[in-house]
């Protein structure tokens, strides 16, 4: 509903500035919240912008705005101050929130802006090589919230994750693997520099030897089984983050069958590579680059971003126009390469892939706290925390809740002892105990009156005072503020919004009784309990948190 209105008042401006004003561009006209609540619902500056065109005071010209303002049964405009018009919304108006939410339930807030248009979302993407740590935890988190908010947009989106199943840190894992195999058989054997310490790798040869196998001299064989673990590891762990994925590609795939080469191939005719010193060369200062950038080194070997482009070139072909990848900050270097990359293999087509193809979002790094220390070693991993150890210890919900509650750009200090208490500092906890606290009153309700009929119906008349309007609007607000969040790509947008609305929940619960005597009164303050329920439900059902009953 604050969307409606705001669109209306938009809307009796630009009659009143056809009439006061009619050289003036409708661009003029914006709206805010003013700061402090007895100063109206929205606000604008628009007397003021106009004033000196029309050679009057602003207070003048926001008299003559109103004068050629509409009549509405919506809003109540007044001047203020030095030329602002305030807005007051009429109760009714904000009342017929609750009933919007009532008729549309769990698709409050839902859209189909995008009509269906396809997105690919590729996210955590981890090397199997290890268990996942908090950072994958972070992409994990991030992905799958704006995946469902794309969703709640009308996106149809596919959530795909990329196995780096190639190239060196594979083959050092199968390395390290190997000589736990033969350390395990008394064999004497060389841990590989760059091999992989933790005790998972030890684990991992354990279970090759039970499996049958008598030794681990066949590398090809142990890393091949030492991936498949990983991967089956890392599954589980997805799994008991509440994650699923509907794609899985594999970087081997690309070299067997012979994208890669194949997307060499498009560069070189494309007139974008040059051979120097031994090795191929892409042009990548052409598109924006600082230098350009070895695509095969002097022995044969490509460089990383080398299958990343070729992946995203199968993005496209697969008919994804709009791409995201979610990513950790590391991996800054390789933006700019890959969409040259893209766009450079693409040149010859009559449709190219843009500029800016894929969508980026880099995380920063997330620090793990616990009684006033960092937590750096994990118990399996060695030198990280686990992502299934965080879940284990604070819960799926506090970590969801928790990874998705700062920007992805900013760095996040992760407070186990806060994670796990029951308080209102606790900001999933919090939110959460909104949603069971509602649930509480509707139960007492049902036990302590008779049951008048549904909700739904309830005549909203008597929510007029101050703090249930402040409910209503916040509650009005929801729709924007998942347009918003989705075009942001920001779902910490939908964190702020929930806990806000967890607030005004509970300083209303705490200043007003709501299972009062008088039968009207009581019904209508039920039935916006029950509408904020609602709200809750949604917001937390999109960034995967649980909406508990009971607490």
């Amino acid at each position: 509903m604050s969307a409606e209105i705001k669109s209306h008042i938009v809307d009796l401006l630009t009659r009143a500035l056809a009439k006061v004003a009619p050289q003036q561009p409708g661009s003029l006209i914006s709206l805010e919240r003013p700061k402090q609540a007895h100063h109206g619902d929205f606000s604008s500056p628009l007397a003021m912008q106009l004033a000196r065109q029309l050679k009057r005071a602003p207070r003048q010209a926001a008299q003559a705005l109103l004068e050629a303002m509409p009549p509405s049964e919506w809003i109540v405009p007044e001047i203020a101050g030095s030329g602002f018009i305030n807005f007051r919304v009429h109760p009714a108006a904000k009342q017929h929130t609750a009933t919007r939410i009532f008729a549309e339930a769990e698709n409050y807030g839902r859209s189909d802006r995008a009509g269906g248009r396809k997105v690919m979302l590729e996210f955590v993407s981890a090397n199997p090589t290890g268990p996942l740590h908090v950072g994958h935890g972070r992409q994990a988190a991030l992905g799958d919230a704006i995946g469902a908010l794309l969703e709640s947009q009308g996106w149809r989106v596919t959530r795909e994750y990329y196995y780096n199943d190639a190239g060196v840190q594979i083959r050092n894992l199968g390395l390290s693997v190997q000589a736990r195999i033969r350390e395990k058989l008394g064999v004497p054997a060389e841990f590989p520099a760059d091999g992989y310490h933790g005790e998972y790798v030890r684990e991992i040869a354990e279970k090759y030897l039970e499996a049958g196998n008598k030794d681990g001299e066949n590398l090809e064989d142990v890393t091949r089984f030492a991936v498949a673990a990983i991967r089956k590891e890392q599954d589980l762990d997805l799994q008991a983050f509440g994650i699923r994925f509907d794609n899985y590609y594999l970087e081997s795939s690309l070299y067997r069958d012979g994208r890669v080469e194949k997307t060499v191939q498009a560069l070189i005719d494309a007139g974008k590579a040059f051979e120097r010193d031994g090795a191929l060369w892409l042009k990548t200062t052409d598109y924006g680059d600082d230098k350009d950038r070895v695509m095969r080194k002097s022995d044969g070997e490509y460089t990383y971003f080398v299958p990343d482009v070729a992946y995203h070139l199968t993005k496209w072909e697969r008919g994804f126009t709009r791409a995201i990848n979610i990513q950790g900050s590391d991996h800054h270097s390789t933006v700019t390469r890959v969409r040259a990359g893209l766009q450079a293999a693409s040149s010859k087509w009559e449709r190219g892939i843009p500029n800016g193809y894929p969508d980026y979002i880099l995380h920063k790094m997330v620090t793990v706290m616990k009684s006033g220390e960092e937590m750096r070693i994990s118990k399996r991993a060695g030198s990280y925390i686990t992502l299934r150890e965080l879940i284990d210890e604070v819960g799926r919900d506090a970590v969801r809740f928790f990874l998705l509650s700062r920007r992805a750009d900013t760095e996040f200090v992760f407070d186990v002892d806060l994670a796990k208490s029951q308080s209102e500092e606790n900001p999933v906890y919090y939110v959460q105990y909104a949603h069971a606290r509602i649930c509480s009153v509707l139960e007492q309700s049902r036990a302590q009156f008779a049951d008048p009929g549904r909700l739904e119906d309830a005549d909203l008349a008597p929510l007029t005072g101050a703090r249930e309007l402040a409910l209503l609007q916040r509650l009005g607000e929801y729709p924007e503020l998942l347009e918003n969040a989705t075009a942001e790509l920001a779902p910490h947008q939908l964190v702020f919004f929930l806990r806000e609305l967890a607030g005004e929940f509970h300083s209303y619960y705490n200043a007003e009784r709501i299972l009062v005597p008088e039968a009207p009164v009581r019904w209508a303050r039920l039935a916006l309990c029950h509408a904020t329920r609602q709200v809750l439900r949604n917001g937390l059902s999109l960034l995967g948190v649980s909406q508990p009953e009971k607490m």
